[in-house]
């Protein structure tokens, strides 16, 4: 039997950042026996952190695999690395040279003018826990709600007048609705005074599984522009993916870039492009970089694992 992979994953506290990471150590274990372990970093600067990385969970010997998401991550990635002799993944562009890594997965949108190094995988937005789509009946109907953000503003009657023509035309289906922590207080509430037929859920009442299970049920997904992640949660499900109204406040911006690309590539239907008389178009494709990556970790760092695929 082949020993469990042990996989450790460093946390900042940001849970947009554990969810990258946990994203691609799930869909390892899912090509390859892995335990799963993460450590919650105290903040440090890069150099201490790097020259005195942090001990090691009370139950976990060594790590065989250590992967990391967040820039106060990367001095404590880089120096269990190397105290450890094991290979380290970091789940973005990283401050500092990328050779310093073992590999990092990297938004296509964050290499603009240059071509990555060998170290560098370029993926469609950052990875997520969402498993590939399985043979379940879909029906239902998703609305995922962000908030102002660096890139977008928000107009609260304007996500909920597109939310309401969306359900009215999907009225066959159950609909659910959850918001964020950036959704500005009271935009629930509102979604519910206007929409009865939807049955929300505030993200503080849903758990770490709550979105990827919830994916899994759904048909149709609607998504307001300014939640990037959220968007490439959607598009990994395997559901139809439309985008509510949020005004943009960088029209030329990296988040927007990225939007535009996926639109004009087809798997994003915008809700003013949309026909409420037929069906959500379907993408071409299933993102599941998650697992893409996975392969790639294995094939690089563990051979011997890659064949048990």
């Amino acid at each position: 039997m082949t020993p469990p992979l042990q996989i450790l994953i460093l946390s900042d506290g940001k849970p947009g950042h554990e969810n990258q990471s946990r994203g691609l150590a799930e869909a390892i274990s899912r090509l390859t026996p892995a335990r799963i372990s993460v450590l919650a970093l105290e903040r440090r600067g890069f150099l201490p952190a790097l020259l005195r990385p942090p001990a090691l969970p009370p139950d976990f010997h060594r790590p065989d695999l250590v992967i990391a998401a967040g820039h106060r991550t990367h001095g404590a990635l880089l120096g269990l690395s190397r105290r450890h002799d094991c290979p380290c993944v970091v789940m973005m562009k990283p401050t500092v040279p990328t050779c310093f890594f073992d590999l990092c997965l990297v938004p296509r949108h964050d290499y603009r003018s240059r071509l990555p190094g060998e170290s560098v995988v370029l993926t469609r937005g950052a990875l997520n826990r969402v498993p590939p789509p399985d043979e379940r009946l879909r029906r239902g109907g998703l609305v995922l709600l962000g908030g102002p953000s660096s890139s977008h503003g928000w107009d609260t009657e304007a996500v909920v007048d597109a939310v309401r023509t969306v359900v009215d035309a999907g009225s066959d289906r159950p609909w659910r609705a959850t918001d964020s922590r950036r959704t500005p207080e009271g935009t629930l509430d509102a979604l519910r005074e206007a929409c009865p037929a939807i049955a929300s859920y505030p993200h503080q009442g849903t758990g770490r599984d709550w979105m990827p299970e919830r994916l899994a049920e759904a048909s149709e997904v609607w998504v307001t522009e300014d939640s990037i992640s959220m968007i490439y949660e959607a598009l990994s499900s395997g559901a139809r993916v439309g985008l509510l109204p949020t005004p943009r406040l960088k029209a030329k911006g990296r988040v927007a870039r990225g939007i535009d690309q996926l639109v004009d590539d087809g798997y994003l239907t915008r809700f003013r492009d949309w026909n409420p008389m037929v069906d959500l178009p379907a993408p071409p494709e299933v993102l599941q970089e998650s697992a893409r990556c996975a392969r790639i970790v294995l094939e690089r760092h563990f051979p011997d694992r890659a064949s048990t695929e």
